[in-house]
């Protein structure tokens, strides 16, 4: 089936990136977070793709970032350090957190990635002056790019990137309302596939795969029992050994699961709000989309607006729990997460608080998600 295709390209990234840089002969720029511009770099013809960890154990990255920062940082940062990434032309990020913001500073200043570009993403985005703000970023980071690229472009070729990337948000929302079923035709497995293989590829080709998914899943039905309906929310995640563990518990324990739905940097967060088309002026669209996206925690200030989306979530995806995962030393997060449990919980959906290490195998995890799964299931007795 298409769907094991995203499969493939996450486990193959770097042949793919290879094997796409040369097949077309274009230039491939690595992103640390999902509040760079793609729009922009698609209207050059140049390939954004993300830089994610590995999860694997490494000791390459003490000299460079703290230990008393986030897992996942280090992990990005390592894949530099290792060489990983020494195809691409160059790196940028949109300011998030000071963690990711180090492994990007180290990788500029020590691996000479070419052409590096640092985008100051307004941190106040409730503010009215964050869109003329970033807007005229953004005009900044368009001449950097003709400097690289040798091109100039037009509103007709931003409109071009802003309508592949629409195009990508549209059909990752139409595949997602699948998840909504009772028996969901799609793991949450697969869909993590789905969305990270996206950060990998070229969307013009992601494309035809992921619609080609959505007709075959209209008829597909997984021989399984989906168990309990979770939500997965907090700090970056694409941890799918964490997925297949929870999602697996069903065949060796008495209570199953299905995690229905997220709120990551890598899933909805990313995906789920959409450039306006066909306007006047296409940079300020592409500025007021990644000012009005659901946001970071970092930039959730001072009103918490994602609060209001993760409930609708919990509420149209029909979920039992919660899972509310932290990055080790993550600080955003961690000042948020009181919130969103209390938040929750105050809805009626129970949570549970896992901690991760992104190189730290799952498995200890897996008694206690199991705990977590049987005092719903102990619950719903109750009121039977």
């Amino acid at each position: 089936m298409a769907i094991e295709q995203f499969q493939h390209w996450y486990e193959n990234r770097h042949i793919y990136q290879k094997d796409w840089k040369k097949r077309t002969g274009g230039k491939m720029i690595g992103f640390f977070c999902t509040y760079v511009p793609e729009e922009i770099y698609y209207a050059f013809d140049v390939l954004p793709v993300r830089i994610l960890g590995s999860h694997e154990l490494q000791d390459v990255t003490e000299p460079h970032i703290f230990a008393m920062f986030c897992p996942f940082c280090r992990d990005v940062l390592a894949q530099g350090l290792k060489g990983k990434y020494n195809y691409l032309d160059g790196i940028t990020i949109g300011q998030s957190c000071i963690h990711l913001r180090q492994a990007y500073t180290s990788w500029d200043q020590h691996l000479n990635p070419g052409w590096s570009h640092y985008l100051p993403m307004p941190s106040h985005v409730q503010s009215p002056s964050s869109v003329p703000f970033l807007k005229g970023e953004f005009e900044l980071l368009i001449k950097k790019l003709e400097t690289l690229t040798g091109k100039t472009i037009t509103d007709a070729d931003l409109e071009k990137g802003i309508e592949i990337m629409n195009q990508v948000r549209q059909t990752m929302k139409k595949i997602y309302e699948f998840r909504k079923q009772e028996n969901p035709p799609i793991t949450g497995e697969e869909a993590m596939y789905m969305t990270c293989s996206q950060f990998f590829t070229d969307a013009r080709e992601w494309l035809p795969v992921a619609k080609q998914v959505l007709k075959e899943l209209e008829t597909r039905k997984l021989d399984r029992d989906p168990g309990k309906r979770l939500m997965l929310v907090g700090s970056e995640n694409d941890d799918i050994a964490f997925i297949n563990m929870v999602e697996h518990l069903g065949e060796t324990e008495a209570v199953g699961a299905t995690i229905v739905i997220e709120e990551h940097c890598t899933t909805t967060r990313y995906f789920w709000d959409e450039t306006q088309e066909k306007t006047d002026d296409p940079l300020k669209a592409i500025a007021a989309r990644y000012v009005a996206r659901t946001p970071c925690p970092s930039k959730d200030w001072p009103k918490r607006t994602r609060l209001d989306r993760i409930l609708k979530f919990a509420k149209d995806f029909n979920v039992d729990g919660a899972i509310v995962l932290q990055q080790k030393f993550c600080d955003p997060h961690e000042a948020d997460i009181p919130f969103v449990k209390q938040a929750l919980e105050k809805a009626g959906v129970p949570t549970y608080f896992l901690e991760f290490d992104v190189t730290t195998p799952v498995g200890p995890f897996s008694i206690r998600v199991e705990a977590f799964l049987e005092t719903l299931e102990t619950e719903d007795d109750l009121f039977d």
